[in-house]
């Protein structure tokens, strides 16, 4: 017996990737419904790569598919919350283990940096979105510090859950709370200059457990 060369579905990959970056980006809304259809004929293209985008999305948790009821963009529990930012805790922490023997000084620049981006003031709806940007590049930039692919690339697709959450919070509270994050922005970037891993560790689950307590907040006001 052989193997056959197979052929990769790019319209399937295009339209997998434009559904990620609608429901991302909050064109498609947590609880919204999908309709194959009416995807397929705004993408032109046809049933086929929609139907396997979303068994691909679904597979991700980004996408509900309920039995004789629809297909919905994901919704996510102050449970589920809690959930991801543990396992978010845990892959930061041992990127924060590998990262100590490995970053370099460019990434250490590449970090000082963001903190500085960071620290401009917010004041306008996009203000926030670069700002949001800015620091989730910052979390990127200690991931890739670690050297290790899987990681990256396991903490990407925990990110999307996230940011689902955080579409639809009522935090007004977000900008006072904006020097908290710094102060611990710097702190972790300190404690990765000097190389020292168990104070790393503690100011990201200090970060980390802020961060999460907030968005729960936020979420449980906006159900309220």
């Amino acid at each position: 017996m052989e193997l056959t060369k197979l052929h990769r579905d790019r319209a399937m990959d295009a339209v997998y990737e434009a559904l990620r970056q609608a429901i991302l980006n909050s064109l498609l809304r947590p609880g919204e419904r999908l309709h194959v259809e009416d995807l397929a004929s705004k993408l032109g293209v046809s049933l086929t790569p929609v139907r396997q985008a979303i068994q691909q999305l679904a597979t991700e948790g980004l996408v509900e598919i309920k039995p004789r009821s629809g297909t919905f963009v994901a919704q996510l529990s102050a449970q589920d919350v809690e959930e991801t930012f543990d396992i978010r805790c845990a892959l930061e922490c041992l990127a924060a283990e590998k990262a100590v023997g490995l970053v370099t000084s460019d990434q250490l620049r590449r970090l000082r940096r963001l903190l500085k981006v960071l620290r401009k003031a917010v004041r306008t709806d996009e203000d926030r979105k670069e700002h949001e940007q800015n620091n989730l590049e910052f979390h990127r930039a200690l991931i890739r510090a670690s050297g290790n692919q899987r990681l990256v690339e396991m903490y990407e697709a925990l990110h999307a859950h996230i940011k689902i959450a955080r579409i639809h919070r009522a935090d007004d509270d977000w900008l006072p709370r904006l020097s908290e994050e710094q102060a611990e922005h710097e702190a972790i970037v300190a404690s990765l200059e000097a190389r020292d891993a168990q104070s790393l560790k503690q100011a990201l689950r200090q970060h980390i457990q802020r961060a999460k307590e907030a968005l729960i907040r936020s979420m449980r006001t906006s159900a309220g």
